[in-house]
C-alpha cells in the first residue's frame, strides 16, 4: 500500500513538473512573439498591433548597412531563443505557430545570407514604384496625418541614396541585374519626374484636403506638400534615374542566368527550396516541368480536335493571337468583363467554402505607368484598417494582347477564390500571433490562385471551349515555368530559347512572353511556387477524397486548406492529413 501512494505521489510530482515546464514553455513562446512584433513595428514606420490606429510614419523604412547589421543580429537572437524552448513541450496550436516564427525567421536569415538587397527590384516593379500610391491606405484625417506623410516625402532623398549605395555593393561585387532586364524597367524609374506637383502621383491627398480642417490649414497642408514633392520627391527620383540609366546600366551584365553571378548557383538552390517550400533540386523541378508541358498539352490538342479547326497546333494559336473576336477595344470593355467575371465568381463562392472574408475588393487598371512592361494581371492587397479594400488590376496596356478567353481564368486566380480570398481570410485570423497575418509562402499563396482557376471547371467559369483552352494556356504558362526559369537559371539555357518554347506551347501573346521571360531572369526562382503548389493541393485533395469517400466535402476541404493563413507546403501536407485522420475518427466512431 505504501508503495502504491509513493508511485501515486512521484506521479503527481510528475505531471505538476510537466505542467509547469508547459506553461513556462508557452510563456516564453508568447514572450518571444511579442518581442519580435515589437522590433518588428520599430522597424517599419507606420505598422502596430492589429485592432488599434497605427502610429504616424514620418520616414521610410531604412535600409542601409547600419540597418541591416542591427536586424541580422536581431535575427539571430530571435532564432536563438526559439531553440532554447522546447517545442516538445507545447501543445498543437503552440507547435504550429513554433513553427511558423521559425520559417519566417530562417527565410529571414537567407535573405540576408545571399545580400539580396544588392539588387532590390524585379522586371516590373521595385523599392520605387508603390510609393506615389503608398497614401491610398492613408485615412488622411488629422493635419498630422498630412504632415507625417509629408515628412516621408521629403525622407525620399535619404531613402533612394541609401538604396543607390546597396547597388553600388553590388556592381561592386558582380551582383547586378541583367541589361536586358532594364531596358523594360527604366522607364519606371523616370515616370514619377513630372513639371507640376498636380501631375505627381504624391499629390493624390492634396486633390482634396480633409474640409473639417481649418480653411488656414487646409492652404498651409496643399503648400508644404507641393513644396516636399518640387524639392525632395521629384529631384530625388531625377538623381536615381540618372544613376540607374548611367553608372548602373553601363555595369549591368549580358548574362541573364543567376547562376552567372559569383555565388548564383548556391544561390539559385536556395531559392528553390524557399519558394517550393520543399526539399528539392533544380533538376527535380525542371523534369516534374516537362512531365506536365507533355499532360497539357495532349488535353489543348484534344480541345483543337473537338472545335474541328483545320489546321496544326500552331495555327490555331496564331488564330488565338490575332483574331479580334478575342480581344477587347477599349481599356473600360476589358475592365467590365472582368468586372462581370469577377461578381460572377462571387457568387458561386459558398459552394465550395464554408468560410469567407469580410474584406472586399475591386477591380481597376494597372497604373500606367507600370503596365507596358508589367504582368497581365496582379492582386494588391490592403490592410483591415485602410480606406480601401483589395484591389485585382487587370493590365490594358496593348489591348490586342490581352485575350478575353484567358479572362476567367486570371479573375479566378487574382480575386476570388484566388489571392484576394486567401489573403483576406488570413488577415481576418483571430487568436494568433500577429506574425502569421502576413505571412505569405509563395508555393502556397501562388499555387492556392492556380488551383483556384481550376476549380473555375467545378465552378462552371469556362463557358466555351475557348475559354477552357485559355486556362489550359494559362495551365501550360506555370508548367512551362518550371522549365524555363530551372533552364535559364541552372543550364545555361538562353532569353530566345525560354521564349520559344513558351511560344510553341502556349496561346499567350508574344508581349506577355517577353515580360514574363524578362520577369523571371529579374527574380529567380520565384516562378517555380506556382505550380509546385497546385500540384501539391491537388495531391491532398485527391488523397482526402480517396480516405473519407462519400464524407468528404469540398467546403470543410477548402477551409481546412485556408484556415492556418500561408503556411509551407509541408505544414500545409500534416495539417490536412491530421484532418483526414480527424473526419475518419468521427466517421468511424458514427458507425
Amino acid at each position: 500500500m505504501k508503495s502504491f501512494l509513493w508511485i501515486v505521489f512521484i506521479s503527481i510530482l510528475i505531471g505538476t513538473g510537466a505542467s509547469h515546464a508547459s506553461e513556462t514553455a508557452l510563456a516564453d513562446l508568447q514572450k518571444l512573439f511579442e518581442d519580435e512584433r515589437t522590433y518588428y513595428y520599430n522597424e517599419n514606420p507606420g505598422t502596430g498591433p492589429r485592432g488599434k490606429v497605427p502610429p504616424l510614419a514620418y520616414k521610410w523604412s531604412g535600409v542601409s548597412a547600419g540597418d541591416r547589421a542591427r536586424r541580422i543580429e536581431n535575427l539571430f537572437a530571435f532564432q536563438a531563443r526559439l531553440q532554447d524552448i522546447r517545442r516538445d513541450q507545447l501543445d498543437e496550436t503552440a507547435q504550429l505557430n513554433y513553427d511558423m516564427f521559425d520559417y519566417m525567421i530562417n527565410n529571414a536569415i537567407i535573405a540576408h545570407k545571399y545580400r539580396t538587397w544588392r539588387m532590390p527590384f524585379y522586371s516590373d516593379s521595385g523599392f520605387h514604384t508603390y510609393l506615389d500610391r503608398s497614401w491610398q491606405q492613408i485615412s488622411f484625417k488629422t493635419k498630422d496625418d498630412y504632415l507625417a506623410y509629408i515628412a516621408r516625402l521629403n525622407d525620399l532623398p535619404r531613402f533612394f541614396d541609401e538604396h543607390i549605395d546597396n547597388m553600388r555593393v553590388g556592381i561592386q561585387e558582380g551582383f547586378v541585374s541583367p541589361r536586358i532586364v532594364l531596358d523594360g524597367l527604366l522607364p519606371t524609374f523616370s515616370a514619377p519626374v513630372v513639371e507640376k506637383a498636380e501631375e505627381s502621383g504624391f499629390y493624390g491627398p492634396f486633390k482634396s484636403v480633409n474640409p473639417d480642417l481649418s480653411p488656414q490649414n487646409q492652404l498651409e497642408i496643399i503648400a508644404l506638400g507641393t513644396k516636399a514633392i518640387l524639392e525632395s520627391a521629384i529631384p530625388a527620383y531625377k538623381i536615381l534615374y540618372d544613376f540607374m540609366r548611367g553608372e548602373y546600366y553601363q555595369e549591368a551584365r549580358s548574362s541573364i542566368g543567376i547562376s552567372q553571378v559569383p555565388g548564383g548557383r548556391d544561390y539559385y538552390t536556395a531559392m528553390v527550396r524557399y519558394y517550393t517550400t520543399l526539399d528539392i533540386t533544380a533538376d527535380e523541378v525542371h523534369a516534374l516541368g516537362l512531365q506536365e508541358v507533355k499532360r497539357i498539352r495532349a488535353e489543348m490538342e484534344a480541345i483543337i480536335e473537338g472545335l474541328g479547326f483545320e489546321g496544326s497546333f500552331q495555327d490555331f494559336l496564331t488564330f488565338l493571337r490575332t483574331d479580334p473576336q478575342f480581344y477587347a477595344t477599349s481599356d473600360k470593355e476589358l475592365l467590365m468583363v472582368a468586372s462581370y467575371l469577377a461578381k460572377k465568381a462571387d457568387g458561386k463562392l459558398p459552394a465550395l467554402f464554408g468560410h469567407l472574408p469580410r474584406q472586399p475588393y475591386g477591380v481597376e487598371a494597372v497604373p500606367a505607368s507600370l503596365a507596358p512592361n508589367y504582368t497581365t494581371g496582379r492582386y494588391v492587397d490592403a490592410p483591415l484598417n485602410a480606406p480601401r479594400g483589395g484591389y485585382y488590376w487587370v493590365n490594358t496596356y496593348a489591348l490586342d494582347k490581352r485575350p478575353l478567353y484567358t479572362l476567367p481564368s486570371l479573375t479566378l486566380h487574382e480575386a476570388a477564390p484566388g489571392h484576394h480570398l486567401q489573403g483576406a481570410l488570413s488577415k481576418e485570423l483571430e487568436n494568433v500571433p500577429e506574425f502569421r497575418l502576413s505571412l505569405y509562402p509563395h508555393a502556397f499563396g501562388e499555387g492556392w490562385g492556380l488551383y483556384s482557376e481550376k476549380l473555375g471547371i467545378e465552378m462552371g467559369m469556362y463557358e466555351t471551349a475557348y475559354e477552357d483552352f485559355g486556362r489550359l494556356t494559362y495551365e501550360m504558362w506555370r508548367a512551362l515555368r518550371l522549365v524555363v526559369d530551372t533552364g535559364m537559371h541552372m543550364k545555361g539555357w538562353s532569353r530566345e530559347r525560354a521564349m520559344k518554347l513558351m511560344q510553341e506551347n502556349s496561346a499567350l501573346s508574344t508581349h506577355n512572353i517577353r515580360t514574363e521571360i524578362d520577369r523571371y531572369i529579374a527574380w529567380p526562382g520565384q516562378a517555380l511556387a506556382y505550380k509546385m503548389g497546385e500540384l501539391k493541393i491537388l495531391e491532398l485533395r485527391k488523397r482526402a477524397k480517396a480516405t473519407l469517400g462519400a464524407n468528404f466535402d469540398i467546403r470543410a476541404f477548402h477551409d481546412r486548406v485556408l484556415s492556418a493563413g500561408g503556411v509551407p507546403l509541408t505544414i500545409l501536407e500534416q495539417r490536412v492529413i491530421s484532418w483526414m485522420e480527424s473526419e475518419q475518427q468521427k466517421r468511424d466512431t458514427e458507425k
